[in-house]
């Protein structure tokens, strides 16, 4: 029985074990092809791509990711503070503890009789039933009622689709609609487009098996695929004055859709945030714009001067802001694409056309718009690159003027210049093993600063980050080597550490996150350089941490040139 749960997973975890895309890929198709009906179809592809709703119905199950690990440790009858929480710290996935918890404790063996017979649509309802409940108890009690007749792997998976997005087993978006193209004999391209201007993968999905791939219809207020940026650093170019630069501001991503007073906010994963940015929908609503869909950036904007991207993290996920919020962090929208324009979309139109079209929109009703500026050669990106540092941004996006819209792709057209936001001293705490190319190598490393000398904390090292790329391959084969002698514990696949191993990281910024023991995590961390030299008491400490937060946030920034 292809369309249940249990083959599902099964398909899943066997396309996080495998290490090339294309047998990914392969696996994945197979199993698109034999399931018979539209419904198990649509609900297959959502699961492995989007999560338990689909991204463009506007619904979630929302259920907190401390409910779900209470509610575990309870089921499971162990303590939540002294052996849930350690062994989730340990593996970094509280749904994989959960999965070897299930497998391994006899009171939760006891507790469950697995139905193999369930279906996906099955599954569905219990989604439904989860994002009907309001109270945290009911939910809690549903939950371990599903888990009663789910397997610990059933279980995982359940959970992550659960939470939406990427069911991290190696396999994310493009590779899907690669699948759903290999599966129903479909152009690649056309699957994409679909799938850009749909915005959900069963839809894609469905029209494919039916070939019926050109009737897929642009739906205003209905997010697209966003265009991504590739770092510059990788990519050869061999004529600068094929692009223009614009500054990377820092603030959100967000794409706007507005149709006389409706007006749609969505983030590059594609969730709807009108309500969080209500002076956002006032400001367009008042202009009573004709359909017109904009890519740009949310920022705080206060005195002609971008603010740092923390200060709108305040103002993210709250979806009804107070007057005292919103006067502290006002937010602005500063345009620098437009996808959908007087009744047609623009997406196959060179980036210089879109611009012409975007601008004189912008000048008649009073929309901010980027700065662009020429560049013809590394002096004329350096010069533009302090400029934008010195207004408190991130760097600049190269776009190459002859582009078309490249929706969910990171390709050559825009390129990204950014240097590290700094770096730090850490300690190896957890490596946990990779999946795909890596699989069977630990290639994912929970990173450690030191609190040895901090009275907030018993422990010597607490969680920073977590890092998995800037290593070569020579350096990874040294690390596994290394840290066979300094395993103190083994869950599943991540061990435990003694703190000996110091590595160097970069990273692009530093965040609040109040769910961490440190109270702050890293945005990209990545190898710079491993310090077989330093011993773990010359790491940085949390001090460092929250200096280096203090002083960005208190750093002078030049007014921003003033938007067209």
């Amino acid at each position: 029985m292809k369309s249940d749960f249990k083959t599902f997973c099964d398909i899943a975890q066997q396309i996080a074990e495998i290490r090339s895309t294309r047998e990914k890929t392969a696996v994945c198709a197979e199993y698109l092809q034999q399931l018979e009906s539209d419904e198990h179809l649509d609900l297959a592809v959502r699961y492995f791509g989007e999560g338990a709703f689909s991204t463009v119905s506007g619904k979630r199950a929302v259920i907190g990711h401390r409910t779900i690990a209470v509610c575990a440790a309870e089921f499971l009858e162990i303590d939540y503070e002294n052996v849930f929480r350690p062994s989730r710290i340990a593996t970094g996935s509280a749904s994989e503890t959960i999965q070897k918890l299930m497998e391994n404790l006899d009171s939760a063996r006891q507790k469950r009789i697995p139905d193999s017979q369930l279906s996906l649509s099955e599954i569905h309802l219990k989604y439904e039933e989860l994002a009907a409940l309001r109270k945290r108890k009911e939910k809690e009690a549903l939950l371990q009622e599903i888990w009663r007749s789910l397997s610990p792997l059933e279980i995982k998976y359940f959970l992550r689709i659960l939470g939406g997005g990427s069911l991290r087993i190696g396999f994310e978006s493009r590779s899907i609609l690669n699948a759903i193209a290999l599966a129903f004999e479909s152009d690649p391209e056309t699957v994409r487009f679909t799938h850009m201007i749909t915005g959900s993968l069963g839809k894609t999905a469905i029209l494919a098996r039916s070939q019926r791939l050109d009737e897929a219809r642009f739906i205003l207020h209905q997010p697209v695929a966003f265009m991504l940026a590739s770092p510059y650093e990788n990519h050869s170019v061999d004529q600068l004055s094929d692009y223009v630069a614009e500054e990377k501001f820092d603030g959100m991503r967000a794409q706007l859709h507005v149709s006389g007073p409706e007006i749609s906010i969505f983030l590059r994963d594609l969730n709807a945030i009108s309500d969080s940015f209500p002076e956002i929908c006032a400001q367009f609503a008042d202009k009573n714009l004709p359909p017109t869909v904009l890519d740009g950036e949310l920022c705080v904007y206060l005195d002609n001067t971008i603010q740092p991207f923390q200060l709108l993290q305040k103002r993210m996920g709250v979806k009804k802001p107070t007057a005292k919020l919103l006067q502290t962090y006002p937010v602005a929208f500063v345009a620098y694409d437009m996808l959908y324009s007087d009744g047609k979309t623009l997406f196959d139109l060179p980036l210089v056309r879109r611009r012409e079209i975007l601008e004189k929109f912008c000048r008649e009703n009073e929309i901010f718009i980027t700065e662009q500026y020429n560049v013809s050669t590394t002096d004329d990106i350096d010069t533009l690159f302090n400029r934008a540092i010195s207004h408190g941004n991130e760097g600049l996006i190269l776009k190459r003027q002859d582009s078309p819209y490249e929706f969910g792709q990171r390709k050559k057209s825009w390129l990204k210049v950014k240097k590290p936001g700094g770096s730090l001293d850490t300690v190896i705490l957890y490596a946990n093993a990779g999946s795909g190319k890596r699989g069977g190598t630990f290639s994912d490393f929970t990173l450690g600063i030191r609190v040895s000398d901090d009275d907030r904390f018993e422990q010597d090292f607490v969680p920073i980050g977590k890092a998995y790329s800037g290593y070569t391959d020579a350096e990874l084969k040294q690390l596994n080597i290394a840290i066979k002698p300094l395993v103190r514990e083994k869950f599943g696949p991540t061990l435990s550490i003694e703190p000996q191993i110091v590595v160097e990281i970069e990273f692009d910024e530093i965040q609040i996150n109040k769910r961490t023991k440190a109270g702050f995590t890293l945005r990209l961390p990545r190898f710079r350089r491993i310090r077989w030299d330093k011993s773990a008491l010359e790491t940085d400490t949390l001090s460092e941490v929250e200096r280096m937060f203090a002083e960005k946030l208190s750093r002078e920034r030049k007014p921003q040139a003033a938007f067209r």
